[in-house]
């Protein structure tokens, strides 16, 4: 064969293969899904996919008995068991089970909030938890207790809650021993052995390490502010006798001082 001829055959061919192309192109997408449309090159993709519809989960986990659709998401879940975390932050050095929670935290460190309420333009490092605080604007509580039929956005909430009916405190402190059913209400109390007293009454001044004392106090003065009667001054705020009796000694004493001046 003449160089001539193996070029026109090189040319037939690679016309062959280029028009072949598309061909190919249409007969990859062949298995389409009956429920979603979605399409796929092979039969068994197309019955692996076909299970998220049919809720059908063949696949367990030996540890907690959650299904799953797929080997593949088993797996991974089962890293939660076994503790691994192969993925950590190069910033503080917490790891992580999956690179996407990783990639999440990492936005904590950068300060980015790329998902912003349009409601009252409060920003969010993750789309779940705008999610969840829309449910504030929507007036929408989905977890209810059982026990008392409180309500709640969270089910992180619900869970916290639920251990004011079980009695459980699993929050100590190491300095006195007292328990609490909350990390936050932890370290508000340990504000106490520290002496420090971040909130203060906007109007006598006087510094508290409650702000639902600094509020109550706010409150009172702004609304009452010259009233030496307590009976009239309290407000329905005013649940906690500890607030009661803080008030009652330091702002309402504030303001009886001045008074007589």
């Amino acid at each position: 064969m003449s160089s001539t001829q193996k070029d026109q055959h090189g040319a037939r061919s690679q016309r062959f293969q280029e028009a072949d192309k598309p061909h190919r192109r249409k007969r990859e997408k062949t298995y389409s899904c009956d429920e979603c449309g979605k399409d796929f090159t092979l039969a068994q993709s197309l019955k692996r996919h076909q299970l998220i519809h049919s809720g059908v989960k063949p696949y367990s986990c030996n540890e907690c008995g959650k299904g799953f659709t797929r080997t593949g998401s088993l797996k991974t879940h089962q890293l939660i068991h076994s503790g691994v975390k192969p993925y950590s932050c190069d910033e503080c050095g917490k790891g992580f089970t999956w690179t996407g929670s990783l990639k999440t935290h990492q936005l904590i460190h950068s300060g980015v909030k790329p998902y912003s309420c349009e409601l009252c333009g409060k920003s969010f490092t993750q789309a779940e938890n705008l999610k969840t605080h829309q449910l504030i604007h929507s007036g929408v509580k989905p977890y209810s207790c059982e026990l008392c039929g409180k309500s709640f956005t969270q089910a992180g909430s619900l869970k916290a809650h639920q251990l004011i009916h079980s009695g459980v405190k699993p929050y100590s402190c190491d300095l006195c021993g007292k328990s609490f059913n909350r990390a936050g209400n932890l370290k508000t109390h340990q504000l106490i052995h520290s002496g420090v007293k971040p909130y203060s009454c906007e109007l006598c001044g006087a510094t508290m390490n409650s702000s639902a004392i600094g509020a109550v106090a706010t409150i009172v003065f702004r609304s009452t502010p010259r009233c030496l009667k307590a009976a009239d001054m309290v407000p329905p705020l005013l649940n906690s006798l500890k607030i009661l009796l803080y008030w009652v000694t330091t702002c309402l004493g504030f303001w009886t001082a001045i008074e007589r001046t």
